[in-house]
């Protein structure tokens, strides 16, 4: 299952504590801020792209939306989403658990600047009915990301 390797990546940093498990579905942002007890927005949507061959996953804020054109400029290919299949295969996580922890090797992390706002952010963490708080540091830290871009839209004030 994969909340265990997150639990055990975790582990490595004695973080495995933090991981939160609830009684209640966490696997869209409304239902990850009403179990967290957060704003939609704080909760860290892990999506997944098909780029060439590899998996590429873009931690966003939960108000945020994929720009198309901004996506276009960063990875010089139009934005395709994984099916879920192969999210399951490429990824290691199953849809509504996907996060950046413990993925397979191969996939690229990338962090989108939507989150840098806030001081905390809630990641899921490897299960339909989990998340972890941290800072966006942290997020970076933990995340194994290659680095912040700017890809979303809908969440700041145009």
């Amino acid at each position: 299952m994969s909340i265990e390797r997150v639990r055990e990546y975790f582990r490595q940093y004695q973080m495995e504590d933090r991981i939160q498990e609830f009684d209640v579905s966490s696997a869209t942002v409304e239902l990850a801020a009403k179990a967290v007890g957060c704003e939609p927005a704080r909760i860290t949507k892990t999506l997944s792209f098909k780029v060439g061959d590899k998996a590429v996953l873009i931690a966003a804020a939960g108000d945020a939306k994929i720009d198309n054109s901004k996506y276009k400029a960063q990875f010089h290919t139009k934005a395709t989403m994984l099916k879920p299949e192969e999210v399951t295969e490429l990824v290691g996580h199953q849809i509504g658990g996907v996060c950046p922890f413990g993925v397979k090797p191969g996939t690229e992390v990338y962090l989108d600047v939507s989150m840098r706002r806030f001081d905390k952010v809630y990641p899921a963490a490897g299960s339909a009915n989990s998340a972890i708080g941290m800072s966006p540091e942290e997020l970076e830290k933990y995340s194994g990301s290659l680095g912040w871009i700017d890809v979303c839209k809908g969440w700041q004030e145009e």
